[in-house]
């Protein structure tokens, strides 16, 4: 790889792979500390029923959330570049097609976007979008639960959480350029 600057140059596709290796990891390897977390909260009155194992509607949270940071770091098509390349590395992992996937990763931005109005923090979103995926609501207290939204204190503590599983696209541009894969 050549150098500009220090950073070394790098395909979107090299990205896609990097990320999405990344995040299928960090997702599957840190969500029994989720589930833990979740079940172990003093803000329910009874303890939620989430196995270590299911993690895979937390997967596709976390995946839906950094696809909706990519744009905010590349322009010029190279935001949209490394997520179709993201989705067709992806959607074999789901034993999906490709346009499957993107389906399902578009339905759950939707609905972390529908969750979460009127903000746009996407972070909140992912954490509102866990609690309605595992339906927390009917573990609450019954002020939280005939509101159906949930426990501040629970939800700021989970956003915490969350934060550990956003790529950190800062310190990778600071590390690499990213080039069309022609370019590269």
């Amino acid at each position: 790889m050549l150098t500009i600057f220090g950073r070394k140059k790098i395909s979107t596709e090299r990205v896609a792979h990097m990320f999405s290796h990344h995040i299928l990891e960090t997702a599957e390897s840190g969500f029994p500390d989720i589930a833990g977390f979740i079940r172990d909260s003093p803000e329910f009155v009874r303890s939620p029923d989430i196995e270590d194992s299911d993690f895979g509607r937390f997967l596709m949270v976390v995946i839906a959330g950094n696809f909706s940071y990519i744009p905010q770091h590349y322009q010029d098509g190279q935001d949209r570049e490394i997520i179709e390349h993201c989705v067709q590395k992806m959607a074999p992992v789901f034993e999906m097609t490709v346009h499957e996937f993107s389906s399902v990763v578009k339905d759950y931005k939707e609905f972390m976007s529908r969750v979460n109005a009127p903000s746009k923090n996407t972070l909140y979103a992912m954490s509102k979008a866990v609690f309605f995926k595992y339906d927390l609501n009917e573990c609450q207290d019954e002020y939280f639960r005939q509101m159906k939204t949930p426990n501040p204190i629970f939800l700021k503590n989970l956003d915490e959480l969350m934060r550990n599983f956003l790529w950190d696209w800062e310190a990778f541009n600071e590390r690499y350029k990213v080039v069309p894969q022609s370019a590269a």
